[in-house]
């Protein structure tokens, strides 16, 4: 069985507003539902555990009920930091039946189902896989307020969900390790195990919606779908 962990128990505080940003809308539909539905598309995902805070719950059944997402078999409360949630959500797997676990941000709602189905195969094949996206600004090097260098950007690339591993190496990864917020992604968990990650190249529009300003740019995104 394949399951998708979709982290959504951020707090809202960079956003600036009382309501996360997931719970808010674009296009008629709060963001996580935007991120939910294309995981429901997609028939390489049989379940689905949804990672909330816990005083959120009540914004979640209302748009449940409303929407009536599927493929959510759970529902558990985040932790202190985004891997002590991701790992609160792989707890709750069923390790009989696991196959691959593939971990995405409930706030980026342009996921592709193509890129969620694309970094699944990818990890079937490899046992570890990341979607990314080119750097395309250039990058300096810096230290105590000036510039050491220019980093050459062909080999870089930004990480974005979702990323895909095999339940069992996912499982070493967290085994001890350290959960702070350092830890930033699961492929830095898996790659601190030496283990070589593949990279599915995914678009640049999978966007994570952090601030006020990306949440205007995902209103635009959507509009240029819409009009497609």
């Amino acid at each position: 069985m394949n399951t998708a962990i979709i982290v959504a128990a951020g707090s809202g505080k960079r956003f600036g507003s009382e309501k996360p940003k997931q719970f808010l809308e674009i296009g008629g539909k709060p963001v996580l539902i935007h991120t939910l539905e294309k995981f429901e598309k997609c028939p390489l995902i049989d379940e689905v555990i949804l990672v909330i805070a816990s005083n959120q719950l009540t914004n979640y059944r209302d748009i449940a009920t409303k929407f009536r997402p599927r493929k959510v078999s759970k529902i558990v409360f985040g932790g202190k930091t985004r891997a002590e949630s991701v790992l609160k959500g792989f707890s709750v797997i069923e390790s009989a039946t696991a196959e691959i676990v593939a971990v995405h941000d409930g706030a980026r709602p342009f996921v592709t189902e193509a890129e969620i189905t694309a970094t699944i195969e990818k990890a079937m094949e490899t046992g570890a896989a990341c979607l990314v996206a080119p750097v395309t600004d250039t990058i300096k090097e810096v230290a105590d307020g000036k510039i050491l260098g220019t980093i050459e950007r062909t080999n870089l690339r930004r990480a974005l969900t979702p990323q895909a591993f095999h339940f069992e190496i996912l499982r070493n990864a967290f085994f001890g390790a350290d959960l702070s917020e350092s830890a930033t992604d699961e492929s830095f968990l898996v790659e601190k195990l030496g283990f070589k990650i593949a990279i599915v190249e995914g678009s640049a529009k999978n966007i994570k919606i952090t601030t006020r300003e990306d949440f205007a740019v995902a209103e635009n995104f959507l509009k240029e779908l819409a009009n497609v």
